[in-house]
């Protein structure tokens, strides 16, 4: 059974790999030579071209990455690195649940240190490369220190909750896990707009008095009480476009990136900001999260089926099974499930995201502003206009800019024939 266990972990590990091997392959032969017809007003060939450089550079460097990172998981857990791990953390005698605690935030430590110069590779040399990065060496430092600060912070808590419940709770251990996880994710979201993002990023009221009052002339119309309408200073760390929603009950934000303003004109960001209100407006947000909530309560359930199993332990080199060691042995079982589960969720934001322009076209004079704020979003961020429909669907949490664009196109030709 052991061997079993070893050669169905090998297979998820070589699977999932392939997998994204072929889906990138089949990504990279769907570009096209020529500009797509919807964009040639606003994206030239020298510009089109250099949207395929970035898609083929930052494609192969993270078919490397993954190639280097599987070869290293193999290594550590053919290797003996499991139990080496584990023999570590018992070391200090500390009871089951701080036991926990060293082992997973050992492994965390290695995983962050195996991440870090692909981080600094992909930061310094593929996005300046391409004219996008704009974060100094000692921003890096501090966003890295910051993160560390975070996990430990916010992570180790719920750890070591979350392993006690297991310890201690018997078979009710994956509910109360369940509800702690889902109660804290919801504090979360209130508190991250005000306490954890500025750590992060300067936020500043809008100063344009003009955007503004076209901005608010448009959340009065919608009855959108706006309590925050900020700008980010995005431009710290790349020069790419942005805008989103975040938040929620009094603390809810809608934030734009200072590149994005400097780009598009006060239509355009109202156009932006009426697809970001579709989202409020649909209940996009609630309903993620509710569905957020019955992932975690399917992974906690099938985490509670998984502890204690002594062949499954062995398989990673370790003959003393551990409610850690089994958490951590889950999330190689869980691969494949999350997998199916992230395909589902993605279709569900695509289809989020298609209902949040139709709301933006509905409720302005017109989708051209959108139409042409999508375009220039795709020009500056160098997005691939022609993805393949299975990286799409394997990846893409929003549809392809040109499927949207021509969906606007129906809607706006569509409200004109109305009118």
């Amino acid at each position: 059974m052991t061997l079993f266990w070893l050669l169905f972990i090998l297979f998820v590990l070589l699977g999932d790999f392939l997998l994204e091997t072929v889906a990138s392959r089949l990504n990279l032969k769907a570009l096209e030579f020529n500009v797509p017809e919807l964009f040639q007003d606003e994206i030239d060939k020298k510009s089109y071209a250099k949207s395929q450089a970035y898609t083929r550079a930052s494609t192969r460097f993270s078919l490397w990455q993954q190639t280097i990172s599987l070869c290293i998981i193999i290594a550590f857990l053919l290797g003996g690195g499991f139990p080496l791990l584990d023999a570590f953390a018992r070391s200090f005698a500390q009871g089951p649940v701080l036991t926990g605690l060293i082992f997973i935030g050992s492994l965390l430590l290695l995983i962050g240190l195996l991440n870090l110069p692909f981080s600094l590779y992909s930061t310094f040399v593929l996005e300046k490369r391409f004219g996008f990065n704009k974060t100094t060496v000692s921003t890096f430092i501090f966003d890295q220190l910051k993160i560390i600060f975070l996990s430990i912070l916010l992570g180790s808590p719920i750890l070591c909750l979350i392993l006690w419940f297991f310890e201690t709770t018997g078979s009710m251990a994956w509910i109360y896990c369940w509800l702690g996880v889902t109660f804290f994710g919801i504090i979360i979201q209130f508190l991250a707009p005000v306490l954890i993002m500025p750590l992060f990023n300067r936020f500043m009221p809008i100063s344009d008095e003009t955007l503004k009052d076209s901005i608010m002339t448009y959340c009065k119309q919608e009855s959108f009480q706006l309590l925050g309408l900020y700008t980010m200073d995005g431009s710290k760390r790349t020069t790419k476009l942005n805008a989103f929603f975040t938040g929620l009950g009094r603390f809810k934000k809608i934030v734009f990136y200072d590149t994005l303003l400097l780009k598009l004109s006060h239509d355009e960001i109202v156009a932006v900001l009426a697809h970001e209100m579709g989202h409020y407006k649909h209940l996009h947000l609630y309903k993620q999260l509710i569905l957020g909530m019955i992932q975690s309560a399917l992974l906690f359930y099938l985490l509670s089926l998984t502890l204690g199993n002594l062949p499954l332990a062995q398989a990673f080199g370790l003959n003393q099974p551990s409610i850690y060691t089994s958490l951590v042995i889950f999330t190689f079982l869980y691969t494949p499930i999350n997998l199916i589960l992230s395909c589902l969720t993605n279709s569900l934001s695509r289809h989020f995201e298609f209902q949040a322009d139709s709301y933006a076209v509905n409720s302005t004079p017109s989708g051209e502003a959108l139409i042409q704020a999508l375009k220039k979003l795709s020009k500056e961020n160098l997005s691939n206009l022609t993805p393949h429909p299975f990286y799409v669907f394997l990846h893409y949490s929003h549809p392809p800019t040109t499927k949207r664009i021509s969906k606007l196109l129906q809607k706006t030709n569509h409200n004109h024939e109305i009118v």
